[in-house]
C-alpha cells in the first residue's frame, strides 16, 4: 500500500524559485504534486528547500574516517551531515598510507550493504598532489603516480570511490583517462599548476576544483595560477569553505562575482583526535593539525548562514550553493539539490534564522 504524506511551507524553495503557501505530496519517497495549501493544513512550517549536500567532510564526533574507517565513523558523519541539512554527504580522506584508503574503501561499502544511508561514495584527497601546496597533508605520502598504482587502488574501488583530488600537472594524460574511465570525478586542488597549465587541465575534462584559494597557485598579477584560472574558465566548478578562516568573507564575494553558480560550499569538516597521521586539536572554532590549519567546524547549515549573513549572498542563491551546484559537481542534478514532481523527496526545513529543523529524505 502506498504511503503518503504532506509537507507545507509558508515558502517553498525549489532550487529555481520560490512558491508561496505550498504543500509538497510524497508517495513512497517520491514527489507526487506540488498544490497549494488547504485551510486544513498545520504543521506548516517556514521554508523547505532542496536537502544540502556535502562532498566534502572527514569526521563527526570525534571519529575521524582515516583514523577509524569503519561503518560506524560512517554512520556518525550521516549523522553529523543531517544536523546540519544535509542529507547526502561524501566521506574524505586525506593524503595517507594506501592501506588506510583500502580500509575506508571497504567501510563504505559495507555502510552500504548494512542500508546506511547519504553516503555518496568515498573522496580520496591525494596524494598524489604537490608538495609545495600540501596544506596540512603529510609530505612523506606525497609522489606522483604510476598507472599500475592508479590502476590497482580503482580496480579495488570500483563504484565505491566517487571522486579523486589530485594536482594535475604531476599527473600523466594516461592517469587522468584511466581515472575518468572508471567513472570517478576529477577535482583538482592542492596543486601548483600554472595558469596555463590549469586551463589546459580544465579544457581536458576536469570539472571541479578543491577548496578553492586554499592550497592551491595564487592569483597574482603577472602568475594568474590555478585561481586565476579558475575564475576565468567558462565551466569548471569549484568548492570553497565559508568559515572565514579558510577564506576571508570579502574573498568569498569576489569569487562569487567571479564565478556565478560554478561556486560552492562544502564544510571540510573534521573533529578532535589525536590518533593517526592528523591530530586534529579545536582551536576556536577551526581545527588546526601539527600547528596548521587542517579543517573546518562548519556544518552545511552553518554554511548557509554565512553565506547570507557574511557574505550577503541572496539566500536562493546560498541555498544553491549548498545543494544544487554540489548536487551538480558531482553529476546527480537528475536526483539531488532540486524540488519536482516525480523526484525523489530530499528536503530540509528551515526557520526564519535559517536554523535546521527537519531533514526529510527516502533515499
Amino acid at each position: 500500500m502506498s504511503e503518503i504524506k504532506k509537507y507545507s511551507a509558508k515558502r517553498i524553495f525549489t532550487g529555481y524559485s520560490w512558491l508561496s503557501n505550498h504543500t509538497l505530496v510524497v508517495q513512497d519517497g517520491m514527489i507526487a504534486e506540488i498544490i497549494p495549501t488547504s485551510t486544513e493544513a498545520n504543521n506548516i512550517t517556514e521554508i523547505i528547500a532542496p536537502a544540502f549536500i556535502d562532498i566534502q567532510i572527514y569526521g563527526a564526533f570525534g571519529k575521524l574516517l582515516s583514523v577509524y574507517p569503519d561503518t560506524d565513523a560512517l554512520h556518525k558523519l550521516y549523522a553529523y551531515s543531517v544536523a546540519g541539512g544535509a542529507s547526502h554527504f561524501q566521506p574524505t580522506v586525506a593524503t595517507n598510507d594506501v592501506a588506510i584508503f583500502y580500509k575506508a574503501i571497504d567501510a563504505v561499502r559495507d555502510y552500504w550493504k548494512e542500508g546506511g544511508r547519504g553516503c555518496i561514495g568515498l573522496h580520496i584527497e591525494g596524494p598524489w598532489i604537490h608538495p609545495a601546496k600540501k596544506g596540512a597533508h603529510l609530505e612523506s605520502y606525497i609522489h606522483a603516480p604510476s598507472l599500475a598504482e592508479v590502476r590497482e587502488l580503482l580496480e579495488y574501488g570500483k563504484a565505491a570511490i566517487s571522486m579523486i583530488t589530485l594536482a594535475p600537472e604531476i599527473c600523466s594524460v594516461a592517469v587522468l583517462e584511466l581515472i575518468r574511465s572508471y567513472g570517478v570525478i576529477i577535482s583538482a586542488g592542492h596543486s601548483n599548476a600554472s595558469f596555463e597549465e590549469a586551463t589546459e587541465a580544465f579544457n581536458a575534462g576536469i570539472q571541479t576544483v578543491t577548496h578553492l584559494y586554499n592550497a592551491m597557485s595564487a592569483l597574482q598579477h603577472r602568475a594568474p595560477g590555478m585561481v586565476g584560472a579558475v575564475f576565468l574558465h567558462p565551466t569548471v566548478l569549484s568548492s570553497i569553505v565559508p568559515d572565514g578562516y579558510h577564506v576571508d568573507f570579502a574573498a568569498i564575494k569576489i569569487a562569487k562575482q567571479m564565478m556565478g553558480e560554478r561556486l560552492f560550499a562544502i564544510t571540510d569538516a573534521v573533529t578532535e583526535t589525536r590518533e593517526g597521521a592528523y591530530p586534529h586539536h579545536l582551536v576556536g572554532d577551526k581545527y588546526e593539525s601539527n600547528g596548521i590549519l587542517s579543517g573546518s567546524a562548519l556544518d552545511m547549515g552553518l554554511c548557509l548562514r554565512n553565506l547570507v549573513n557574511k557574505v550577503q549572498i541572496p539566500l536562493e542563491e546560498a541555498l544553491r550553493m549548498v545543494s544544487l551546484y554540489p548536487a551538480r559537481a558531482i553529476n546527480l542534478s537528475n536526483k539531488l539539490g532540486c524540488i519536482e514532481k516525480g523526484k525523489e523527496a530530499n528536503l530540509v526545513f528551515l526557520n526564519n534564522e535559517l536554523q535546521v529543523t527537519q531533514v526529510v529524505s527516502f533515499e
